[in-house]
């Protein structure tokens, strides 16, 4: 499997993606067309990125873990979620980054193997790939999640075809 694109590409290692840590502003601020119309710090743009990243973690069977970063946050934003449907959910504290969380827990995988840190800040990616991790654009990482979850709806889709044949 070959990650990130324009030169920023990382093969995956011989024991494969442990987890997924996902900066989730970076990718909220890349992608526009989830929650059209809200703020991209907002309950709802963090709501429908959780969704739509545990929908990927069902399909692909690697843990997510989304970090924002906390400092400054709105008022709005909760503390730390552990396993909010399904994903692990973390808010940096007031003085950190996200990027800082990404850096330790990419060190501390190590291991028991790559995690794949998503996020278009390339020092950020350079950082983790020094770590002995992976790493890849958002706009790489939202192509692996359409294919992924797109794969599943086919199979869900395929599946209740066939048992629909077997109830007539």
């Amino acid at each position: 499997m070959r990650l990130a694109k324009r030169g920023q590409t990382r093969s995956v290692g011989r024991m494969g993606i442990v987890r997924v840590l996902v900066d989730g502003y970076s990718l909220l601020h890349h992608w526009p067309e989830l929650a059209p119309g809200q703020a991209r710090h907002s309950f709802h743009a963090r709501d429908a990125l959780v969704a739509v990243l545990t929908q990927y973690q069902d399909s692909s069977g690697t843990p997510v873990t989304l970090i924002f970063d906390g400092g400054g946050a709105p008022p709005d934003t909760p503390k730390n979620e552990t396993a909010k449907d399904g994903i692990e959910v973390l808010f940096s504290k007031k003085g950190q980054t996200a990027d800082q969380i990404i850096e330790r827990v990419a060190h501390l995988m190590k291991p028991y193997g790559e995690v794949l840190a998503v996020t278009n800040d390339y020092a950020e990616r350079e950082t983790v790939i020094s770590l002995g991790g992976s790493a890849c654009s958002c706009e790489n990482f939202l192509e692996m999640l359409n294919d992924t979850v797109g794969d599943m709806h086919v199979g869900v889709a395929q599946h209740n075809k066939r048992e629909r044949k077997g109830y007539r």
